[in-house]
């Protein structure tokens, strides 16, 4: 007896941002639980495209859970029911036999929909333009020693700097913020001696960029942090306040 699944899937389909947008309803059939969630979705857009259907938008890169590509909201969570992975993580075998599956895009007027479930999110690309870099001198690579950094500093630097920019932080939020996005790019720098000669500058034009995309404030309920693939901790956005109101106090030359 097969041990596959017939499910079904009410998906998303928009064709453009101005688009209304509505539910449609799909059979996935015969589906086999050590299938990733996003091989289930290729086959019913393979039957979709045989049937002479417009196949169903969605967004994919490395299927490795490292670039964040894979951004769907599944059942009302970002990435599907299980903690700390992305979509393409997902196998399968997180559902059961004629469960109805709901998917949708990224809900946020800062990650306007591109078509179904794929959405624009270059707004956070335009955040990390406005500060996520250091200045430094070019010439030879410097000794790996010659700034000693204690490893609990480095440590903490680099779990910021694991952050995929997938979105889900800015999903799970019911302000649609991107606290916890702009913070982890914030700290990473901040925590280093590399990134403390422009670290006012920094956090006052990420924080406004922020804001300038029209993503929400934070509302310090933590589901950022649940539902973040990587783990990336809440102790940042204070870091991240910490460092806009030291830089909000000085004067716009001492910001330079």
């Amino acid at each position: 007896m097969s041990g596959n699944m017939n499910l079904t899937l009410k998906v998303w389909r928009q064709t453009n941002v101005n688009d209304k947008g509505r539910f449609v309803t799909y059979k996935a059939e015969d589906v086999s639980p050590d299938m990733s969630f996003l091989e289930m979705l290729d086959i019913v857009n393979e039957k979709l495209s045989k049937q002479g259907e417009d196949p169903i938008y969605f967004d994919h890169d490395c299927r490795e859970g490292i670039c964040g590509a894979c951004s769907l909201y599944i059942n009302g969570r970002p990435h599907g029911p299980k903690y700390g992975i992305t979509t393409c993580q997902l196998h399968m075998r997180s559902f059961h036999d004629g469960q109805t599956v709901t998917i949708e895009p990224w809900r946020s007027i800062a990650f306007p929909v591109i078509k179904d479930l794929t959405v624009d999110r270059t707004a956070f690309e335009r955040i990390q333009q406005a500060g996520g870099f250091i200045s430094v001198n070019t010439g030879g690579i410097p000794d790996a020693n010659s700034i000693p950094i204690p490893k609990p500093i480095a440590d903490e630097a680099f779990n910021s700097a694991t952050c995929i920019g997938c979105g889900a932080c800015v999903a799970a939020c019911k302000n649609a913020s991107a606290s916890l996005f702009v913070s982890a790019k914030i700290s990473q720098l901040a925590l280093l001696p590399q990134g403390k000669a422009e670290r006012n500058r920094r956090a006052m034009a990420m924080v406004a960029q922020m804001d300038a995309e029209g993503f929400g404030n934070c509302t310090n309920t933590g589901a950022c942090e649940a539902e973040c693939p990587v783990g990336i901790s809440l102790t940042n956005i204070n870091r991240m306040r910490r460092e806009y109101y030291s830089a909000s106090f000085l004067k716009e030359e001492e910001l330079r």
